[in-house]
């Protein structure tokens, strides 16, 4: 999972989707689903997805199962072709998480 994470964080960066400043706590703290209402998909892969995978790893906790989030940007980046590499890699995670 912690290489998965690592190519995925250096897709995101080479498509330039990579942020340094942090979404503000009101956009944080959306109760939607990939906080669609307040960030962007990427943004929800790097302040929300990565974060909490990459805590739940240095704290020893069990990772979740059963997840899918591949389907959710193959459907946002359905005109970005360019993507499709970062997608191969959420594929990838959803297919660790089983």
């Amino acid at each position: 999972m912690k290489r998965l994470l690592v190519e995925l964080k250096d897709l995101l960066k080479k498509h330039a989707l990579w942020q340094t400043q942090e979404p503000t706590a009101s956009a944080m703290s959306s109760q939607q689903p990939f906080s669609v209402d307040t960030l962007e998909p990427h943004e929800w892969l790097q302040w929300v997805f990565i974060q909490r995978i990459e805590s739940m790893i240095e704290m020893g906790q069990p990772l979740p199962k059963g997840f899918e989030i591949a389907p959710y940007f193959e459907e946002v980046w359905k005109l970005r072709p360019e993507y499709q590499e970062i997608i191969l890699v959420l594929k990838k995670l959803d297919d660790n998480a089983k």
